[in-house]
């Protein structure tokens, strides 16, 4: 009679004097493969629905340590806020459900502020400063974040849209989009000024502008009275989770709107303490990072795709850095279209469709874009070949 390895294993064991054995490796769950959903290859970048960035181990390890063990979450945040601000030189810090939830949180501080019958009552902001003033440029879907407390979005294009509107006295906070920043005619540190003379607490979108590190910080110190960013793009903390910094009175009024705090108009932003610690520990290792190494790691990357795709006779390539927003190394790929018979979207479509499933970025201006700071180690080889492969056949 033949034991299999498990009746072996228990009959070892059973035998006096006799070491156990180590187990089997447990094989590693794929949950993605149990659910059918296919993963993909991010040549894209940090998009939401692409599931932003990947956790980096220090940051799983520290969420995998949080999940261990109740806590007060207002201390939790009050805790993780002080460690957050003190390494970022702000007043104060609020761990959010990212930068959308930031954006909510930040705008009723303004509106209401501390008073909690006022909390309460949003998104009635009768009796309250319910304008929100914004350049017309700088219009963008996740305003709706802002619209969300019930304020009325009042569009200036000029300084003195600006002065004019803050005299009828119903102004509660402006609201700067930092990407379209080159689009308006009050640029980014003008408007912070503005603010201040006219004591009007003023609020930057930079939600997807981290790198560079020193961001972090520009804006606060630039005079901004809030500042939104989200903490799973370039932060590569969680998905979920976001922050708001800037003045200490407001970021406190912030945290009284939010969760766990029942019958407010950020309740349903909920940030549970694997992502409120998550977020602090994705943020020291970010500071901690060699960062010129990473970026000539991201150029290397760039080169090695290029390379690949070169081989392709007519197919020219370019690197490029995006001036605001996910500012770091890309790679545009472009080609005779007529000639070829071959379109950006087709080549997309092929991509998406092919084995590994690879998605690029979706803002190219012409031809295809390739985002290699979201890519695993390895894989811009894997892109190259693949869009070599494409762009040979007609």
């Amino acid at each position: 009679m033949t034991l299999d390895r498990r009746e072996f294993l228990g009959a070892a064991a059973a035998l006096p004097g006799t070491a156990a054995l180590p187990p089997a490796p447990a094989a590693e769950r794929d949950v993605y493969r149990e659910l059918g959903v296919r993963p993909l290859v991010n040549a894209a970048g940090t998009y939401t629905t692409l599931s932003a960035s990947l956790l980096p181990r220090e940051v799983v390890e520290a969420m995998d340590s949080a999940s261990r063990k109740y806590v007060n979450l207002v201390e939790l945040q009050q805790a993780v806020g002080r460690r957050i601000s003190a390494l970022l030189g702000c007043e104060a810090a609020l761990v959010t459900s990212g930068a959308a939830a930031a954006l909510t949180l930040g705008t009723a501080a303004c509106v209401a502020g501390a008073d909690r019958e006022r909390i309460r009552r949003l998104p009635d902001t009768a009796g309250m400063r319910n304008e929100v003033l914004i350049q017309k440029s700088h219009r963008y879907g996740y305003d709706r974040a802002v619209r969300n407390v019930g304020v009325r979005l009042v569009e200036v294009e000029t300084r003195e849209d600006v002065e004019r509107a803050a005299a009828g006295g119903r102004v509660a906070m402006m609201l700067f989009y930092n990407r379209h920043d080159p689009l308006g005619a009050i640029k980014v540190e003008e408007f912070a000024l503005l603010g201040k003379r006219l004591a009007i607490p003023t609020l930057n979108d930079a939600a997807a502008d981290v790198p560079p590190a020193s961001n972090l910080s520009r804006f606060t110190k630039m005079g901004y009275d809030l500042v939104a960013f989200s903490g799973g793009k370039g932060l590569r903390g969680p998905q979920c989770a976001g922050l708001l910094l800037g003045r200490k009175d407001l970021v406190e009024a912030a945290a009284l709107h939010n969760n766990p705090h029942t019958d407010t108009i950020g309740r349903a932003c909920k940030a549970a303490k694997e992502e409120i610690v998550g977020m602090w520990a994705a943020l020291e290792r970010y500071l901690k990072l060699d960062h010129d190494a990473v970026w000539k790691d991201w150029e290397r990357r760039c080169h090695a795709v290029a390379a690949l795709v070169g081989e392709v006779p007519g197919v020219k390539t370019e690197t490029f850095v995006p001036p605001i927003a996910n500012a770091v190394p890309h790679l545009r790929v472009t080609w005779d279209e007529a000639a070829r018979g071959l379109r950006p979207a087709d080549v997309m479509r092929l991509l998406r469709e092919s084995e590994p499933r690879i998605e690029l970025r979706p803002e190219a201006v012409s031809g295809v874009e390739v985002s290699v700071w979201t890519l695993e180690p390895g894989e811009e080889e894997v892109v190259g070949r693949r869009l070599r492969d494409v762009l040979r056949k007609p």
